[in-house]
């Protein structure tokens, strides 16, 4: 578990995740996944320190093939996704998040919200584990 929602955080978390997929994951990572965790972990940290006034938590679990990534804020608000807008600058990061993750899940606690993804570890045979080409 990491407290990850500083200023300089999202750069220094994409490190640390990294280092944990490599020494605790019991299967080769893809070079690509790593990639798509990194992303999504570095969006899901911004958004929390953007949005959230107060501290928030990332914590990940590796198990049968996939990470399970759970980042908790003190901000209720859920996150939504905004319309497709091809004119739109900026704000795409919870679209990117949900077409890259095989699961997505946002519940509000006690205190704040929490935030649920799961991403697969090992690439399909056509090297796209997230049914997507990027």
């Amino acid at each position: 578990m990491f407290d990850s929602c500083t200023a300089s955080s999202a750069a220094q978390t994409r490190v640390q995740v990294l280092s944990v997929l490599v020494n605790k994951a019991s299967i080769p990572v893809s070079e690509r996944a790593m990639g798509i965790v990194q992303l999504v972990v570095s969006e899901l940290v911004t958004n929390a320190h953007k949005y959230a006034p107060g501290p928030c938590l990332l914590d990940l679990e590796i198990s049968s093939g996939a990470v399970q990534i759970s980042v908790w804020d003190t901000d209720p608000t859920l996150p939504a996704a905004c319309p497709p807008d091809p004119t739109r600058v900026g704000q795409h990061g919870l679209e990117i998040v949900m077409k890259v993750c095989q699961s997505f899940e946002v519940r509000r606690e006690p205190v704040g919200k929490r935030v649920r993804v799961t991403i697969m570890l090992a690439d399909d045979p056509g090297g796209d584990p997230a049914g997507l080409l990027l």
